[in-house]
């Protein structure tokens, strides 16, 4: 470079080295799996994340709570702390504590569950969201002590509650730490049953394994996303067992619904005006928990004014005894 490569003419602006040159962010654009299609990221926000052609991607807690809470509003629901790698695993290419390390960083979450307190249609309601992004949204220490944490918090409240599954099953480097997690998560549902209080399920692509066989499959009602992938093992595997060719769409969310397994088929777009019309029938006659939130004071029913109390009958009078005859003098 020499002098003569900064002259230029009046007006006209020196181009920039391409190292300096503003490069377009990698995830401005997202493809549809079912399309094809180039998408802005931008425009898919607006639709909950559900592409033109109708393909749902997956999505983690945020997107999940801004769309199911009345005015996008919530209060996240702190959970408990478990340790972090109970049996010290080492199988496969990566230690369990470095690839939750390496998960944390990713989502910037302690773990695949996350849960928070608002309304949903008016109604007082807990959400539990399992986030595949983190471990594929698999079920351990962690993800069972926050199903019951949220369990117990709906009944502390008297407030429905409403998991979203996404999950591949069990947490394989946790071992039976991680099964144990399917007997506790039922019995804190029958506490809620118990209550009388509504569990709702909404089922996310994938549902699979030890969720599929305790939590997700135990709701009063199930919703399912189209396309989702709902089943207790894989097509893949079963094929393999079985050496048959599966019926097409085997194991998805419009297959379930054909054979009884699943309740309703919605789109996302549509799961929170049906879940809030379905919440007010189910909550309809139950009183909310008085407390001071962040999000709104919860509605506090008047106490029933206490019936007149009726005035006690006055004790019988006894009558008084007759008096005794006196014996006559001796004359």
């Amino acid at each position: 470079m020499n002098w003569l490569s900064n002259l230029g003419r009046p007006g006209v602006k020196k181009a920039k080295p391409a190292e300096e040159k503003r490069e377009t962010p990698d995830n401005l654009w997202i493809k549809c799996p079912l399309s094809g299609d180039i998408l802005y990221r931008t425009d898919l926000e607006p639709a909950h994340w559900v592409t033109p052609a109708g393909f749902h991607l997956r999505i983690g807690p945020e997107p999940r709570f801004r769309s199911l809470f009345d005015d996008q509003k919530w209060r996240a629901l702190p959970l408990p702390k478990v340790a972090d790698d109970p049996l010290r695993f080492r199988g496969g290419d990566m230690r369990y504590a470095e690839r939750l390390r390496k998960d944390r960083l990713k989502t910037e979450r302690d773990d695949c569950m996350e849960a928070a307190y608002g309304k949903i249609g008016g109604v007082p309601s807990i959400v539990l969201v399992q986030n595949f992004e983190f471990m594929g949204g698999s079920l351990g220490m962690a993800a069972g002590e926050a199903f019951i944490t949220a369990a117990h918090e709906a009944i502390r409240r008297r407030a429905a509650l409403i998991c979203v599954t996404a999950s591949g099953g069990a947490r394989m480097q946790e071992g039976i730490l991680s099964l144990m997690q399917m007997p506790r998560t039922t019995l804190a549902i029958q506490e809620l049953k118990e209550a009388g209080l509504p569990y709702i399920v909404i089922l996310a692509d994938p549902t699979t394994g030890g969720v599929a066989a305790s939590y997700a499959m135990l709701g009063d009602v199930h919703i399912a996303e189209p396309g989702a992938l709902i089943g207790f093992t894989g097509p893949r595997v079963i094929e393999q067992t079985i050496r048959q060719k599966l019926p097409e769409g085997f194991q998805r969310a419009e297959f379930q619904l054909d054979k009884g397994q699943v309740d309703m088929v919605i789109d996302r777009r549509q799961i929170k005006d049906i879940l809030g019309d379905m919440l007010q029938i189910l909550m309809w006659r139950r009183a909310p928990h008085a407390e001071d939130d962040d999000i709104e004071a919860l509605v506090a029913l008047e106490a029933p004014t206490p019936s007149k109390a009726l005035p006690k009958p006055a004790p019988p009078q006894r009558k008084p005894a007759a008096p005794k005859p006196r014996a006559k003098a001796a004359e």
